[in-house]
């Protein structure tokens, strides 16, 4: 099959900056279910186009449409207003796109890889309606802990990131997407090897006001009303622990929610995190 074809929308304008999503909704005899498709790159990197024509085919086949969005990036834009953005994304879907494309807004769906993923665990309990499943692949609950608030070891054994060159490519325009030229990675680094990215994203420090980060931590929000997660994770990921994907299962199965973990066996995490799974047939219900 060869690349679906998308239109490209803007769904919310803050000052100078335009949030766009990309929509790929074939012809349909019917409204299809629809996946809105959430980007990684620890809050601070990545672009819509991240989804790639594999994982759209994959989908489209299945029988969805599809809907990735961009959102404003951190450290410019912290992660309260991250989270308006992910929030008017959805009900923007709910809403408009229906009158644009052949799909049902009863049957949304969320996906998203790593920082993607941690925002699809967000959406289980910040977005209205709820979605009607979440699938994030190796994203995590917990922002807060010491995996983030820590200097990595993993990324520590890499050459140091000076401090000057970490907070040089940062600090200019409010962007909604990355292009990579900026090299935005290399602020990530830097925090990960001094467990700044708490701090840096939040504008909290999670030492001295652990309650700050309540709202912003999927694992400490879960009820009955959660909607049905599958959560994917390679168990040798270097960036995002396993772990973590293990504590939300634990927390979903607390709370008496539909949930599966898929382990996926001794993976590296390179190819874990290249992997297009389809996601289970909990949004059709």
């Amino acid at each position: 099959m060869g690349e679906v074809p998308k239109e490209t929308h803007t769904f919310k304008v803050v000052g100078d900056c335009e949030i766009r999503a990309d929509i790929y909704a074939p012809e349909a005899d019917a409204p299809r279910p629809v996946i809105v498709w959430i980007h990684g790159g620890a809050l601070i990197t990545g672009h819509r186009n991240g989804i790639g024509p594999v994982r759209v085919n994959r989908y489209i086949d299945a029988g969805y449409a599809v809907v990735s969005i961009d959102y404003r990036l951190a450290p410019e834009t912290k992660i309260k207003e991250i989270i308006e953005d992910l929030t008017d994304a959805v009900r923007w879907v709910y809403d408009k796109a229906p009158g644009l494309f052949p799909i049902d807004p009863e049957r949304i769906g969320v996906v998203g890889h790593s920082a993607g993923g941690y925002l699809t665990l967000m959406s289980g309990f910040c977005v209205e309606p709820r979605p009607r499943a979440l699938v994030s692949f190796y994203g995590y609950g917990d922002i807060a802990g010491p995996w983030y608030s820590r200097p990595d070891p993993f990324y520590c054994r890499q050459p140091a990131v000076p401090k000057e060159e970490a907070y040089s490519v940062m600090g200019g325009p409010v962007v909604s997407c990355d292009s990579g030229e900026g090299n935005r990675g290399r602020f990530y680094l830097y925090c990960r090897q001094h467990g700044l990215w708490p701090k840096e994203v939040s504008g909290h420090d999670p030492d001295s006001e652990p309650d700050a980060f309540d709202p912003f931590c999927p694992i400490r929000n879960v009820t009955k009303d959660y909607p049905p997660t599958l959560l994917l994770h390679g168990d040798k990921d270097t960036d995002v622990p396993y772990e973590q994907s293990v504590m939300m299962a634990e927390e979903l199965a607390r709370a008496g929610v539909e949930h599966e973990l898929i382990t996926m066996g001794a993976t590296a995490s390179t190819e874990s995190r290249t992997t297009p799974l389809s996601p289970r047939p909990w949004i059709d219900r």
